[in-house]
């Protein structure tokens, strides 16, 4: 399966029968980003939360008493 990256526009190839593929085909929600991309917003993302000003907004669960 030939899949492009959503950031620097790279054609890659990935095996039809993998988990990732299979993920691409039947939820066209998820995107595809290779590898090199994917390590340094890892890594930006890491110095970020390293500095302190990061906020992450996530939903709170709300625990029953039950």
């Amino acid at each position: 399966m030939r899949v492009k990256c959503v950031i620097c526009d790279k054609i890659e190839s990935i095996q039809d029968e993998s988990f990732q593929a299979k993920r691409l085909r039947n939820r066209p929600i998820h995107t595809y980003m290779c590898k090199p991309c994917e390590t340094r917003i890892t890594e930006r993302t890491n110095e970020r939360i390293a500095t302190g000003n990061f906020n992450l907004y996530r939903s709170r669960s709300v625990e029953d008493e039950w």
